[in-house]
């Protein structure tokens, strides 16, 4: 079984930073594509920012330039860097990561998601 975790979600004030981390635990064998999506109140889950095993990466128009993704392999975690953030961002913010375990069997894994508010 494996496990995504996210952590670092908070209240932040218009145009300030946050990290956010999402590390993955159990019986991995490696991870492919990690990602960050995002849900606000009332509106569907929307993507926003996504990491290949390569390291290449793409972003939702609506964050390009503000937001980056990045990936520490060795410790299966996938962090997203937001600066100049906007009351448009607060949303709960999910992890997802297409993982194959040890069994070499892969699927795809949410966390549990963490509430990023944006406010004054």
């Amino acid at each position: 079984q494996v496990q995504l975790v996210e952590s670092g979600g908070g209240l932040v004030q218009p145009g300030g930073s946050l990290r956010l981390s999402c590390a993955a635990s159990g019986s991995i064998f490696s991870m492919n594509a990690m990602g960050w999506y995002r849900q606000a109140p009332g509106k569907e889950r929307e993507f926003v920012a996504r990491t290949d095993s390569g390291g290449h990466t793409t972003y939702a128009d609506s964050v390009k330039g503000r937001f980056t993704i990045s990936r520490d392999n060795a410790r299966n975690t996938v962090y997203l860097q937001m600066n100049s953030v906007k009351p448009e961002d607060t949303a709960v913010y999910y992890c997802n990561a297409a993982v194959i375990n040890t069994a070499r069997s892969q699927f795809e894994v949410w966390g549990q998601g963490t509430l990023v508010t944006v406010s004054s």
